[in-house]
């Protein structure tokens, strides 16, 4: 069975406060992206890398390749005006008919394990459907109509993830079925469908690098 990852790079670096895209920004040294991709080669090295990246990123992408003498396989495809438009692009990469799994994943997320990894392909091979979690361990409120808050019990939710894995030939068919719809990731959109998703433990070094302060924490774990 082959095994995909579409890993979706998009991010124009506002909240970072800076004009480099944050999947671009140095991390031990090196851009970030370059250590996601690193974490499915050295789960798996077999597997099928397509990055989404806008157009217009495209060739700093490669200048940074040949900086950094990064020599990864991979395909690249152009990133979408939304999330799901830039998913259904790297699945395009994918031939039809194609038996196998692959993953959706957040460029701007390098810390995802390798347990993790495996965990989430291993599940998505029998369910065809599998996200990694990691539990709530805030006390959260919900703020409700009137403006009142009450306290949720946390034990009832997790925070989700990503890789989300899925069999291939479930998810392009669910992107076509929902292309005018609007998601917040590939599970969501799987569930409004009626397909179940399996829930696996995830790591909770796996932070999703939106801030100054991210990066920071990013480099302390590293």
């Amino acid at each position: 069975m082959e095994r995909y990852v579409v890993i979706v790079a998009g991010g124009k670096g506002l909240r970072m406060g800076t004009d480099i895209p944050k999947q671009f920004l140095l991390l031990q040294g090196r851009p970030v992206l370059m250590h996601t991709i690193d974490a499915f080669r050295r789960t798996y090295a077999d597997i099928h890398i397509i990055l989404v990246l806008p157009r217009e990123q495209q060739d700093y992408w490669r200048s940074l390749c040949e900086q950094y003498e990064y020599g990864a396989d991979f395909e690249v495809a152009d990133g979408g005006e939304t999330r799901n438009e830039s998913v259904r692009n790297g699945l395009a990469l994918i031939p039809d008919g194609t038996e196998g799994i692959v993953g959706v994943h957040d460029g701007v997320r390098p810390l995802v394990s390798s347990e993790t990894i495996c965990r989430c392909y291993d599940a998505a091979a029998q369910t065809g459907a599998a996200i990694p979690v990691v539990p709530v361990v805030e006390t959260i409120r919900r703020i409700m109509p009137e403006g009142d808050s009450v306290t949720m019990n946390r034990d009832l939710y997790r925070l989700v993830q990503t890789p989300q894995v899925f069999s291939v030939s479930l998810l392009k068919k669910v992107h076509e079925e929902c292309a005018s719809y609007s998601f917040t990731d590939d599970a969501s959109m799987l569930e409004a469908v009626g397909h179940p998703v399996t829930l696996v433990d995830g790591n909770r070094e796996n932070i999703k690098l939106t801030s100054p302060a991210d990066m920071k924490m990013a480099e302390g774990m590293m």
